[in-house]
Formats: C-alpha cells, structure tokens, sequence
C-alpha cells in the first residue's frame, strides 16, 4: 500500500469474498443493512433512505441493552459501484462527528472496501479511535463479512478484527514465532506451552493449554502462510498422543476449524488483523448451532487474547 491516512483520519480497509455490486447491494439496500449494520449485539430500524447527493438516510440502532442511538446521514458522493461520502453521526438536534469516504474496488474476482473517516484533528481522531474500541465498532465490519459470506455463498462464518499500534512485520512475527504466540494466544487465566512447533506452510505444531483446573491438547496444521499479510491452519482439540478429541467444556463443538488471518497496514506504524474462523469438513446440525450459537463468546476470547498482544506489541 503506497498511501496513508493522515493523523486526523481513521483508516480501515478490508476485502471481502464478493463482487462489488454485491457489496454496495449490502451497504445500500436497507434490507440488506438490516442485517449487519452496527456493532455485534446492535439491531437496526431505517426510517427513510435518499440514496442521492443532498439526501439522507434515517436510522434508529437499538443497543443490545435496549438503548437507542438516532442516526441521520447525509450524502455529499454517491457513485453506484464506486464511491460514497457522507457526514455519520448526526441528528436533527446536533452536528455530525465526522465525514466519511468509502472506496469500493474490484480486486480478483473480490472486493476491496477502502473507507476513510475524517475528523477535526489528530486528537479528535485518537478519541474516536478508543470509543470505536470500546463500543466494539469495528465487529460493524465483520458482521459484514459474514452477512456476505452466508448470503452469497451459504457460509457460516465467525469474522474479528482489530488495529494494533505496531509495523506489519512485528505483527506477522507475532502469530509466527511459537515463543510470542504462546504468551498471548491463550483465554485469559490460562498458559499455553508447544511442545511441537514448525510454523510454515506444509508443517504442524501441538500444544498445551492448562490453568489450576483443566490441561487440554491440540494441534494445527498450516495451509498457507504468505509473509508478511496471511496465515491459514486448522486446529483440532486432542489428547497428548495427538488422538482427536472434543473441547472438554464443550462436547459438540465442531471437529476441525479453518482458521484465517489477514495482515494489512494501516499505516507504516500500524497494522489491521483480520480473522475468520470457519467449521472445516463436516459438522452435525447441533456442532453448526453451537459455533453459530457461540459468535459472542468467541468476540469475548478473542478479544482477550488481542488485549494480551496488544500489551505486549506496547511493551
């Protein structure tokens, strides 16, 4: 990537497995909106939608704790398939919090979200930066992913991201190297250990997960790793001989899992992750429910876990 947002810009680009007219489709049906819009847990109601220069979109999120956030958006740039500007954050009672650009481009058959929000100054970027944190904003962005993925393609999908304060290759380093991965990859209250690790395309690794009340075994297999931006593998729970076994908390979690994860820079300080966790091979109808059932304990380990890098990447 040659260009970089400026500090008073939050910059997130993603790719996504579908056409672009699939993608605008998704982000300007109001039908299709419904269904990803806003943070994991948020629903959304449109009350009118002018998708034309000078027009605006009306919408209520409903927080998962039933609050509600009335939205007004007003367009400046519509260009079907290409290009969107508009003012976010707005009501009929207060000014917008910052304008938007979102560059939708066709790379190979699948799209490329290129979305820039620009605000007043570099401070007020860095404060909208720590509230998208902390209202898990960004999951907008993986609900997108999985809207996309079942939509299209009858996939099921767990999707998470996250921007760390770090350059492209320490973080690659960081999910690469088993003496990094082990001291934040694990829950929370537990310690992992390798007890094989070769970490390259074509090898595998097992390992050990424990705390004071449970010890588990599992080991992954790596399909792809493409330095410095992917890193695909499968991981299976199993015991010390490496005999496949099930999550001991969790008996009809699925067999296999497929997980990917893609590294692009934000800036030359800064890199975005993002994961898709995916059921490999085939599952039972409950084992699908459980994954399916699980998406919001999954964000809350995930999340964990990235806290954990995310302290060593400052550290």
């Amino acid at each position: 990537m040659a260009e970089f947002s400026a500090p008073n810009e939050i910059r997130i680009i993603r790719t996504y497995d579908a056409p672009v007219q699939a993608v605008w489709d998704a982000w300007t049906d109001p039908a299709q909106v419904a269904q990803w819009w806003g943070p994991r847990g948020f629903t959304l109601t449109t009350h009118s939608k002018d998708l034309r220069v000078g027009g605006t979109w009306r919408y209520t999120m409903h927080g998962p704790d039933g609050t509600d956030f009335p939205n007004k958006t007003t367009y400046h740039v519509v260009e079907p398939l290409h290009k969107l500007v508009y003012d976010h954050g707005a009501t009929d009672d207060t000014p917008p919090l910052f304008r938007v650009t979102v560059l939708f481009a066709e790379v190979d058959g699948r799209t490329r979200m290129d979305m820039t929000m620009a605000l007043a100054d570099a401070e007020a970027a860095a404060q909208t930066r720590q509230f998208i944190r902390h209202a898990n904003g960004d999951s907008t962005w993986d609900r997108l992913a999985e809207y996309l993925g079942k939509r299209l393609a009858d996939e099921d999908k767990f999707v998470i991201n996250r921007s760390f304060e770090a350059p492209l290759e320490t973080v690659f380093d960081m999910w690469t190297r088993p003496e990094h991965l082990a001291r934040w990859l694990p829950p929370t209250g537990m310690e992992m250990r390798f007890l094989r690790a070769d970490i390259r395309t074509g090898g595998e690794s097992l390992y050990c997960m424990s705390n004071a009340a449970i010890t588990m075994y599992g080991r992954a297999r790596y399909e792809e790793i493409r330095r410095p931006d992917l890193l695909v593998y499968t991981q299976q729970f199993c015991d010390e001989n490496e005999k496949i076994a099930r999550h001991p908390m969790a008996p009809v979690w699925p067999e296999t899992m497929r997980t990917t994860v893609q590294f692009a820079a934000e800036t030359p300080e800064r890199t975005r992750v993002t994961v898709t966790w995916e059921v490999e091979g085939k599952a039972t109808a409950a084992e699908l429910a459980a994954f399916l059932e699980h998406r919001a304990s999954m964000t809350q380990g995930w999340s964990g876990s990235f806290d954990k890098l995310e302290a060593l990447l400052s550290a």
